[in-house]
């Protein structure tokens, strides 16, 4: 950023705290933050946490009360860096679905809060209802704040033409004339798909509709903008998803709160993890889905890419391993949970027989859609301890976690899923996608997660979800990664500032990916 720029903000956020900043304080303090030219609010905001609780005499800020407070802050940081605790580990932490905390949006107060309490496996059908009602205010929340959606200020006739702003059904009720409304699609009737909102539902046509990038699929929220027929029914001209909110604009809102489950970080915390993130230049993740630990093939070519990061100069810092682990689903008629046992412990020699990747490495290992375990609902919790004990032997730091599974490396959060999304999707789609912006099925695939702030927009009926728990399936605010782990083709794609890629399918294509959070660069490889 200029400096003239960011003089100007120095000046302005210290006003707003009521102080005054002589020529050399200020001086003194761009100085300090050409250190931080990629997060200049974040070191602006802990400089001034820091001045409010000096005892000043005087609202004036000279060169050396700011000079005291700059040398407090670099002492801090190096005491910090020389301690034993500041290792990559120390920032690495992997959140298990189950412990997700559950946040509530309340429209009449337009804040989050957090459900206290123990939230059982076994919803009620007020739960079920609830699931859908969450999922609509979250978005409804988010669009709001968007410019193009609200109220004009002033309701002059040019105004209300252009006017985005979105009616509630109920209100379409004796209006003619376009209108933009914003509803889940629902199948009230078979054949017959309605929108609906909080106030009421309407039929819907969308035969004739313009759509943007995506899978519209029952289930999911859309913006339409259209016209109530005499009929009854309001036909859709375009729809589209509810527009994205930045990362960094979610999280001004939040105050504090913690949606993805690793606990609140104060800013100069998060700061300091700013910075010893953009050294952690060697730390590497290396994904695999798919590992079928009954197919002789797929355990000589997963001990060939072990040898092979045995050997590099700089090791990976975690082994992702993701589910199925078995070539045949582990359902009721598979009778064969003792033979997979072993085979874990197969699994856990292999990657024993590797000293460094042992000493150095991480291994983490999330249970694919047809692994043994309770139902095919999701969240799916961690493998059974069963199942599990005789890897543990070889590989005694090994760690086994829900499907869904979130990791928060530095301020870098990562979510890691293992479903075959893209072929439910299209099988469930409604509408043909739209090949006006592209044609490549993966890209439509982020655009429908990220828009819709949820890994799995499905119906229940083609995919279960335990309704109490689908706030671990959120994606609000946006994480900077998101790892699918599908049996379609390896893909990668930015959308919005958010990286999202495909491992494919290690027993069935050889392939398998290797991600560097720092620079958050992927490789997609292949034997």
């Amino acid at each position: 950023m200029a400096v003239g720029a960011t003089r100007k903000k120095v000046l302005r956020k210290f006003k707003l705290r009521g102080y005054i900043l002589q020529t050399d304080a200020l001086e003194e303090i761009l100085s300090f933050l050409t250190q931080f030219e990629d997060a200049e609010d974040e070191a602006i905001n802990v400089l001034l946490d820091e001045i409010n609780k000096e005892s000043l005499n005087s609202s004036v800020l000279d060169r050396d009360s700011v000079h005291r407070v700059i040398s407090l802050l670099h002492e801090a940081e190096s005491a910090v860096e020389a301690s034993p605790s500041s290792s990559n580990r120390s920032h690495f932490r992997i959140v298990d679905s189950f412990i997700i905390p559950k946040f509530c949006y309340d429209p009449i107060k337009k804040t989050f809060y957090e459900r206290t309490g123990k939230l059982p496996i076994h919803g009620e059908a007020s739960s079920k209802a609830a699931l859908y009602r969450d999922r609509f205010e979250l978005l409804l929340q988010r669009l709001s704040r968007d410019p193009h959606f609200a109220k004009p200020a002033f309701d002059s006739e040019f105004n209300s033409s252009d006017s985005c702003e979105i009616s509630p059904i109920q209100s379409l009720i004796g209006q003619t004339g376009r209108r933009w409304i914003m509803g889940v699609i629902s199948q009230l009737e078979d054949g017959h798909f309605y929108l609906e909102d909080m106030t009421a539902a309407v039929p819907v046509n969308l035969s004739n509709a313009k759509i943007t990038t995506g899978f519209f699929v029952e289930n999911t929220v859309i913006v339409a903008e259209g016209e109530l027929l005499p009929s009854g029914t309001f036909q859709v001209n375009t729809c589209g998803f509810p527009p994205l909110e930045a990362r960094d604009e979610s999280f001004s809102l939040l105050v504090g709160l913690d949606f993805f489950g690793c606990g609140a970080v104060p800013t100069e915390e998060m700061l300091r993890l700013s910075e010893l993130e953009k050294k952690a230049v060697n730390d590497m993740f290396v994904i695999f889905s798919d590992i079928w630990l009954d197919d002789a093939e797929t355990m000589e070519k997963l001990a060939i890419v072990l040898n092979g990061y045995e050997n590099e100069a700089v090791v990976p810092s975690l082994f992702v391993f993701m589910g199925n682990f078995c070539s045949r689903p582990c359902n009721l008629a598979f009778n064969a949970f003792s033979s997979l046992r072993s085979q874990f412990g197969k699994l856990g020699e292999i990657i024993g027989a590797h000293t460094r990747l042992m000493e150095q490495s991480q291994f983490l290992f999330i249970p694919g859609p047809e692994d043994a375990g309770p139902s095919t609902v999701l969240p799916r919790p961690a493998l059974s301890k069963y199942l599990t004990e005789e890897l543990q032997k070889h590989v005694p730091n090994a760690i086994f976690k829900s499907n869904p599974c979130r990791i928060k490396f530095y301020t870098q959060e990562i979510i890691f899923f293992r479903q075959d999304l893209l072929y439910k999707m299209r099988r469930s789609c409604l509408i043909p996608p739209s090949t006006e912006e592209t044609s490549d099925p993966f890209e439509h695939l982020v655009a429908t997660i990220t828009h819709q702030s949820h890994l799995c927009p499905l119906p229940l009926t083609v995919q279960p979800i335990i309704w109490n728990y689908d706030h671990c399936l959120r994606l609000y605010p946006s994480p900077h990664t998101i790892v699918l782990g599908d049996r379609s083709e390896q893909k990668t794609f930015e959308y919005t500032g958010t990286t999202c890629f495909n491992t494919g399918s290690f027993s069935s294509d050889s392939t398998f990916a290797a991600y560097f959070p720092c620079m958050k660069k992927v490789e997609l490889s292949a034997l």
